[in-house]
C-alpha cells in the first residue's frame, strides 16, 4: 500500500492522482508560476525529464551546457523579478552549476536548482556520477535539500521558492535521488500548504526609531550623499527612492548593481561609484558629512581603502533587508534592518529636505568639469563610442546583459539606464562567460523587450555554443562582441600595475565571430570604422531574431577613470584627462 502524503486528503483518494515524484516536481514547479526551465539532461535525472513528455503545459529549453543553463535562469530572474529555475544531472552536471550558484549567491538572485543524484541505495558509494553536491555548494546557497522520502518533495519544493524569493534572496538547491524520482506518491494540489519554516524570518519589519534617527541626520546634513544599490532593485524600491530623493534633495550614486535602480537623466545622479566610478561620484562620498547606503553592501570595489573611505562623515546610515551586513565593512551609526520598499516609504512620510543647497552646486559644478571623456578617433573604432551608439539608438529603454571586464564598465559609464532590472550583470563573482547565456534568459522572460548582450572576446567564448538555442527557439538577442582581440581588464591592469609586463592576454588567435554565428545558424555582422558600426547595427536592429554584431576596436584602450587597489577614493587616475 502507497504512504499518503501529508498533501493528500487521507480520507477520500478517489480525487487524487497517483504519480510519480518527477510528475509531482513538475506540477508542483508550474504550481510556482515557474514559465521555463533551463537544463541538460542525465542518467540520474530521466525520469524527470521522461515526465516532460506527458506534460505539454511544462516548459523546458535545452541548452548545451550546464552553466549555460544557471547563468540563463539568473538573467530570466535579474530582468523579472521572479525565481528562475535550472535541472542537471548528478556528478559533473551538478559540479558544473557550481560557478553560476555562487554567481546568484553573491548577487542575490533567487534560483532555485534541481539535481539530479544516484539512487538512494547506492549514496556515499562513489557510485558513478556521484558527487556530494549539497556539501559542494553549501557556502554558497541560501539553504540546500537533499530529498530521501518522494512524500516531502511538494513540501520541500514550495519551501525552496519560498526561501529564494523572500528576505535577502539566494539560490535554493534541491538534489533528487533517482529512485526518489520514481516512487509514487498520492497528490492533490488543491490542499494548500502553510509555510512557516522553524528559524527563518523572511523579512525583519523595519524599526521606526532608527528610521526617525536618519530623519534626524538629514535635517542636520550638509553634505548627504545616498549610495543606491542592488537592493533598490531586488526591492522593487525605484519609485520610493525617487521619491525620498525628490523630498530630501540629497544626490545619489549607484553601484554597478544599483544600475537603473535611479534614473540617471535626474539631476542629482552622479553616476557608477568606486574603482571605476565617476570623479563627481567619488569625490562626494569623500567630502559627505552623511553617508545612506541603501541596499547597497559596502563592497570592496566600492569602498576601495577601507581605512580612508569617506573621511568626513559624520554619520553612516545603512539600510538592508540582511542585518548580518550592518557593520560588517563600515561602522555604522544608523541601522535601519529591513525591506527598501517599506523603510523608504515610512520615511516619505516624515522626509524633508536636507541643508544641500551649496553642497548641490558644488556636485553639479564638478559634474561638468569632470565628465566622463575618452579620446575619439576618426581612423578606429572606440569602444566607448559604440555603447553611446547603442545607447542613442535604444533611448536607453533596453535590458542590456554584460560579461565582464573592460566592456562591463564602459556599460556602466556610458549606457544610461531607465529603468529598473534593466542591466543584468555579474558584481560580486564577476563570472566570465555570464553575459550573453544571462541574455537568452532574460529575453523568455521579457519576450516584448529588446535584448541586447554585451561581450568582451575572451567571456563570449565561454558560452559561445549557446548561439544554437538562440537559433533554435528564435531567442532574438543581439549579441555584441567588442573585439580587442585581448583579455583586455588583465591587460590594463598588467601595463597600470606591473610596468607593461604583459602576460598571458593574447588572444588573437580567437575564431572568427561572424563566421562561428553563421555556423550556429545567427546571423553575423562586423564593423570597424564608425560608419559601419553606425551601417550594421541599424541592419541588426531591424532583423528579426538573433544577430551576432562584431565591433573591432583597439586593443590598448583603457577604462578610465580608476581608483588602484590599497587607495582611496579621491586617488584616480584619470588617464589622458589626467
Amino acid at each position: 500500500m502507497e504512504e499518503v502524503s501529508m498533501f493528500t486528503n487521507k480520507t477520500d483518494q478517489s480525487s487524487q492522482d497517483l504519480i510519480t515524484g518527477s510528475e509531482v516536481l513538475l506540477r508542483c514547479l508550474l504550481m510556482e508560476g515557474t514559465e521555463c526551465v533551463f537544463g541538460y539532461p542525465g542518467g540520474n535525472v530521466l525520469y524527470i525529464y521522461d515526465a516532460m513528455v506527458n506534460n505539454p503545459d511544462f516548459k523546458h529549453i535545452l541548452t548545451r551546457h550546464e552553466q549555460g543553463a544557471i547563468h540563463a535562469a539568473d538573467g530570466y530572474a535579474r530582468s523579472t523579478g521572479k525565481t528562475g529555475v535550472c535541472i542537471a544531472t548528478s556528478g559533473p552536471g551538478a559540479t558544473n552549476l557550481v560557478t553560476g550558484i555562487a554567481t546568484a549567491y553573491m548577487d542575490s538572485v533567487p534560483l532555485v536548482i534541481i539535481t539530479g543524484n544516484v539512487p538512494t541505495t547506492v549514496i556515499g558509494t562513489d557510485a558513478f556520477q556521484e558527487a556530494d553536491i549539497i556539501s559542494i555548494t553549501m557556502p554558497i546557497t541560501k539553504h540546500s535539500y537533499s530529498v530521501r522520502d518522494v512524500h516531502d518533495l511538494p513540501r520541500i519544493i514550495h519551501e525552496a521558492f519560498y526561501i529564494a524569493s523572500t528576505g535577502r534572496k539566494g539560490p535554493v538547491l534541491i538534489d533528487i535521488p533517482k529512485d526518489v524520482s520514481n516512487h509514487k506518491m498520492y497528490y492533490d494540489p488543491s490542499n494548500k500548504l502553510n509555510l512557516q519554516l522553524q528559524g527563518y524570518s523572511a523579512t525583519p519589519n523595519p524599526d521606526p526609531t532608527e528610521i526617525d534617527k536618519l530623519i534626524q541626520a538629514i535635517a542636520e546634513s550638509e553634505k548627504p550623499v545616498i549610495i543606491a544599490g542592488g537592493g533598490v532593485v531586488y526591492s522593487n524600491a525605484s519609485d520610493e527612492l525617487l521619491k525620498f530623493v525628490n523630498k530630501t534633495k540629497i544626490p545619489v550614486t549607484t553601484t554597478l548593481l544599483g544600475l537603473g535602480g535611479f534614473p540617471s537623466a535626474h539631476d542629482l545622479w552622479l553616476g557608477m561609484l568606486g574603482h571605476h566610478g565617476t570623479y563627481t561620484a567619488n569625490m562626494a562620498i569623500q567630502n559627505a558629512d552623511l553617508i545612506i547606503s541603501i541596499g547597497s553592501r559596502f563592497d570592496d570595489r566600492v569602498t576601495m581603502k577601507v581605512d580612508g573611505f569617506a573621511p568626513n562623515a559624520k554619520w553612516i546610515a545603512h539600510i538592508d533587508i540582511d542585518p548580518a551586513e550592518i557593520g560588517k565593512i563600515i561602522k555604522t551609526d544608523i541601522a535601519c534592518v529591513g525591506d527598501i520598499k517599506a523603510v523608504l516609504g515610512y520615511a516619505n512620510t516624515k522626509a524633508k529636505p536636507s541643508k544641500s543647497n551649496h553642497w548641490i552646486s558644488n556636485i553639479q559644478e564638478n559634474k561638468s568639469m569632470y565628465p566622463l571623456r575618452y579620446k575619439d578617433s576618426e581612423t578606429e573604432l572606440k569602444p566607448q563610442y559604440v555603447l553611446e551608439m547603442i545607447n542613442s539608438t535604444t533611448r536607453g529603454n533596453a535590458i542590456i546583459t554584460t560579461d565582464v571586464g573592460q566592456h562591463q564598465m564602459w556599460v556602466a559609464q556610458f549606457y544610461k539606464f531607465n529603468h529598473s532590472r534593466s542591466l543584468v550583470t555579474s558584481g560580486g563573482s564577476g563570472t566570465m562567460g555570464f553575459g550573453f547565456p544571462s541574455a537568452i534568459g532574460a529575453q523568455v522572460g521579457n519576450p516584448n523587450r529588446l535584448v541586447i548582450s554585451i561581450n568582451g572576446d575572451g567571456g563570449m567564448q565561454m558560452c559561445a555554443q549557446e548561439m544554437a538555442i538562440c537559433a533554435i527557439n528564435n531567442i532574438p538577442v543581439k549579441i555584441v562582441v567588442i573585439n580587442n582581440q585581448v583579455l583586455g581588464m588583465v591587460r590594463q591592469q598588467q601595463e597600470i600595475i606591473y610596468e607593461s609586463r604583459y602576460s598571458q592576454i593574447d588572444l588573437a588567435g580567437s575564431p572568427d565571430f561572424v563566421k562561428l554565428a553563421e555556423a550556429y545558424g545567427v546571423k553575423g555582422l562586423r564593423a570597424s570604422t564608425k560608419a559601419e558600426a553606425h551601417h550594421i547595427w541599424q541592419e541588426a536592429l531591424e532583423t528579426p531574431g538573433p544577430v551576432l554584431v562584431e565591433f573591432v576596436v583597439p586593443r590598448e584602450e583603457n577604462v578610465y577613470p580608476m581608483v588602484l587597489g590599497g587607495t582611496t577614493l579621491d586617488q584616480l587616475i584619470m588617464g589622458d584627462f589626467e
